[in-house]
């Protein structure tokens, strides 16, 4: 059985896999401040999350971003499954980022410095928009993802 992944697809996946799964890993241990805090700032962005207690929100978010990270640094696991795992998780960041006026500058796209820590994660949607298309596009015509 070989690696499910390219050469080429490393980088990618090393370096944001790296990246999430320690910063999921410090979200692990977030006290009650840093929970409260991360939970403030998502549950603004989606009202549905107010219901989750802070430590709870946070503990679901560092298992989340542990798994992603996870997956992207498993050659066993498919590109175009770690791509897809990390386009729906840099996705949900920028939904957030677009959904919280005091992350933009008024009247635009563009972050304000508050915003800048998050809107850079459109990279990451880019690597994982990437693996996806590489996947899609490398595949014989009529094949279908797996």
């Amino acid at each position: 059985m070989g690696l499910s992944i390219k050469a080429r697809d490393l980088p990618g996946r090393v370096t944001t896999g790296a990246y999430i799964l320690h910063a999921g890993l410090q979200k692990w241990h977030a006290d009650e401040a840093r929970a409260s805090a991360v939970h403030g700032v998502a549950a603004a962005a989606f009202p549905v999350l107010k219901r989750l207690p802070p430590a709870k929100f946070v503990r679901l978010l560092a298992m989340g971003e542990v798994g992603t990270g996870a997956a992207l640094l498993t050659p066993l696991v498919p590109t175009s499954v770690a791509g897809a795992a990390l386009s729906a998780f840099s996705g949900a960041l920028l939904a957030m980022y677009a959904r919280t006026p005091a992350m933009r500058v008024p009247g635009s796209m563009w972050p304000s410095q508050a915003g800048t820590a998050v809107s850079k994660d459109v990279w990451m949607l880019g690597i994982g928009l990437g693996f996806l298309a590489d996947a899609w596009t490398s595949r014989a015509p009529g094949a279908r993802l797996s």
